[in-house]
């Protein structure tokens, strides 16, 4: 090479270095000049452009950049709007490890992030050469990256409010639709994917940011919600990232019904779908099961369904289930119980004489109700009905007009539903009561030939007549000595005057004994059903006023009054009723109780847990466990304007009646009626 093309080559590229390394005077530029004691990278130094046809110099840069200087981490580009050069943070830094401290209490994996960092908050950072930062915990914690993004959609909503349209529909949908903006206006190059870049340009300035959480940015989406660590957002990612979720369900699932039989388990599914789908609650009247410490009724497994593990027509109706904070989107699901059918005869035994009229009862429960066949001797009586042979009451009575000693047979009485069948006999016997049979001498003895009688509690003592055609059976008198004590059944007034019998309340004990109060003499009487004749007395508290039989403990319970101003009410129980004798009295730990109610038994429901006390001046009723007498919870029906003054309960359903003079309560999704309010039992 000549000497001359030499120095031609040194002048060229001495004027070229000072340009390439920016040695020039700096001009305005977006990013900050930002001095830092270490040396400046590789990536700090650069000023690469975005050149354009027709404006680059020598080297592939534009010309207008050569004198242009640009911070660490930023670049030199020219403007699309106005061609003149402008500088602009670094998109991206070189992927290396070379971790550093800012002096922003952040860690940065190498210089060129710090310094980009520091030109995208247009703040000065530089770094600290200190191990403290290296062994600080995350400036950027989740509570304070839940605060960032509730940030970034607040100023969404001032940069781009919604039309009118959508800012009626429900928070959910607002939401959704926010995200899905701010989603669009950080996504710059429209490919569905935000990158670090995208996110780096969205800018938070102080001013929008407490000073307690600086040290979350943008960018931060990318590191805690990137799951698939693809280095970028997609629209599902910035959706979890913002918790908004999208749930379907499908129209013709809306409703669900599903039939069970009674005794068995059964699962009810929740059919809502939805990627990152939140916790399904499941409601039955109005309250949340899944926060309720239930026996039979447990959530809700892996997929959130609902488990009832031995269903009871209790839990007959209807249940819904929402995913959790999301309850304009639900799914009904009916509940429907099948039982098979039970039945009872009665009476099981009777004895007639020929000519009288007879009748055999057939009572059945079941869900569907079940159809009532009836056999005579195995052979079926629907082929031989007549005038003297008849069917009443959906064919619930067999009914003869005239019997003859032909019809002594067993009557089996058959009941059918779909899902099980039940049957029982009842016997008839015809014969002469002249005839002194042994049969007939049993029969009499043991009261076969009575049937159902009628306890009439008189002035006058205790009558007991025939339902049919009210025959005097027999007449207990007041002066009729009480077995086990040899008291009067009603004792005189002083001086030997006649005083007439007060009574207060009656229940029947399983057909064997009936227990009767007698207030003005502290006292419930013992009658023996089969004997017909009072078996005892039991000393109780003072105006013994109501009795109830809890048929499933075997014991009756007694409210007393105290006194005729009722002042001094009392509750106690009467147990092993059923034996007639060697009873146990309890008195309760309640208080101030005015009435209480025990859900009656049936055929298909045998077992009664729970009653109920209540206060007719207080807007509540207290359950309580029958077995143990402990009190177990109140519901205060106050806000309801409530005050109960009876009870009654359907088991379709469990739904309890509180009746209030002219108004209607009811018990566990409490509803209100004209003249009631009924709960639902859960």
């Amino acid at each position: 090479m000549k000497p001359g093309h030499l120095w031609l080559h040194l002048t060229l590229l001495g004027a070229s270095l000072p340009a390439a390394l920016g040695w020039m005077d700096p001009g305005p530029s977006r990013g900050l000049n930002v001095g830092v004691g270490d040396p400046q990278t590789e990536e700090s130094r650069s000023v690469e452009v975005t050149g354009r046809e027709g404006l680059s110099g020598h080297d592939g840069l534009p010309a207008s950049c050569g004198k242009k200087f640009c911070s660490r981490g930023s670049r030199c580009t020219l403007s699309r709007e106005t061609g003149e050069p402008e500088c602009r943070c670094l998109e991206a830094c070189r992927p290396s490890y070379m971790p550093v401290c800012g002096s922003d209490g952040r860690f940065y994996e190498n210089h060129c992030e710090l310094h980009r960092a520091a030109c995208l908050l247009e703040r000065k950072i530089v770094i600290v050469h200190s191990k403290d930062c290296f062994l600080k915990d995350d400036p950027c914690t989740m509570a304070d990256y839940a605060r960032l993004k509730n940030v970034l959609l607040a100023l969404q909503t001032h940069r781009r409010p919604l039309p009118d349209g959508d800012s009626r529909q429900d928070p959910a949908s607002q939401k959704r639709l926010l995200v899905e903006s701010l989603f669009m206006d950080l996504d710059a190059d429209g490919d569905g994917h935000l990158s670090s870049p995208e996110l780096a340009q969205h800018v938070l300035q102080e001013q929008d940011l407490e000073d307690d959480f600086l040290g979350c940015s943008p960018s931060d989406l990318l590191r805690f919600d990137d799951y698939n660590s693809d280095g970028s957002l997609t629209l599902h990612e910035f959706y979890t990232a913002f918790q908004v979720v999208q749930l379907s369900l499908a129209p013709e699932e809306r409703v669900s019904v599903a039939t069970v039989t009674v005794g068995l388990s059964t699962v009810l599914t929740c059919a809502i779908r939805g990627e990152l789908r939140p916790p399904i609650v499941w409601k039955r009247n109005g309250l949340a099961l899944n926060f309720m410490a239930l026996d039979d009724i447990n959530d809700f497994g892996e997929d959130n369904s609902l488990y009832i593990t031995k269903v009871t027509t209790v839990h007959m109706g209807n249940y819904t289930c929402h995913a959790s904070g999301h309850e304009e989107l639900f799914q009904t699901h009916v509940l429907q119980v099948n039982v098979p059918p039970v039945i009872r005869v009665y009476p099981e035994t009777q004895a007639q004489e020929p000519g009288v009229a007879a009748s055999l009862r057939c009572h059945a429960e079941g869900i569907p109700m079940p159809r009532i066949t009836w056999l005579k001797n195995g052979v079926d009586v629907s082929t031989q009905m007549s005038k003297q042979l008849s069917l009443l009451a959906n064919g619930s009575e067999l009914h003869i007009g005239s019997v003859r000693y032909e019809d002594t047979g067993a009557y089996t009485c058959i009941a059918k539903n779909e899902v099980g069948v039940d049957e029982d006999i009842s016997s008839l016997f015809i014969e002469d009561s002249a005839r002194k049979t042994l049969a007939n001498i049993l029969w009499r003895e043991e009261g076969l030939s009575v049937g159902n009688v009628f306890y009439v509690f008189c002035d006058d003592g205790i009558v007991i007549l025939h339902p049919v055609d009210c025959e005097i059976q027999r007449h207990l008198k007041p002066t009729e000595k009480i077995f086990m004590s040899y008291e009067e059944i009603c004792p005189q007034g002083e001086g030997n005057a006649t005083q007439p019998c007060q009574w207060a309340s009656a229940v029947n004990v399983r057909n064997r004994y009936i227990y009767v109060a007698q207030p003005a003499l502290n006292r419930v009487l013992v009658v023996d059903v089969q004997a017909q004749k009072v078996l005892e007395s039991i000393g109780v508290d003072p105006l013994p006023a109501k009795l109830s039989y809890d048929k499933s403990h075997d014991q009756v319970w007694v409210l007393s009054w105290g006194d005729v101003h009722k002042s001094q009410p009392s509750l106690q129980v009467i147990t092993e009723a059923s034996t007639g004798q060697g009873q146990h009295l309890l008195r309760t730990p309640f208080a101030g109780v005015d009435d209480f109610f025990i859900p009656p038994t049936n055929l298909i429901i045998n077992h009664i847990r729970f009653g109920f006390l209540f206060n007719k001046s207080d807007p509540a009723v207290h359950k309580v466990d029958l077995e143990t007498l402990v009190p177990l919870k109140t519901i205060g029906l106050r806000s309801h304007g409530c005050v109960p003054q009876a009870m009654a309960h359907t088991h379709l359903g469990g739904y309890f009646f509180i009746q209030q003079n002219a108004l209607r309560c009811e018990v566990a999704g409490i509803r209100r009626g004209p003249t009631a309010v009924w709960v639902g039992e859960v």
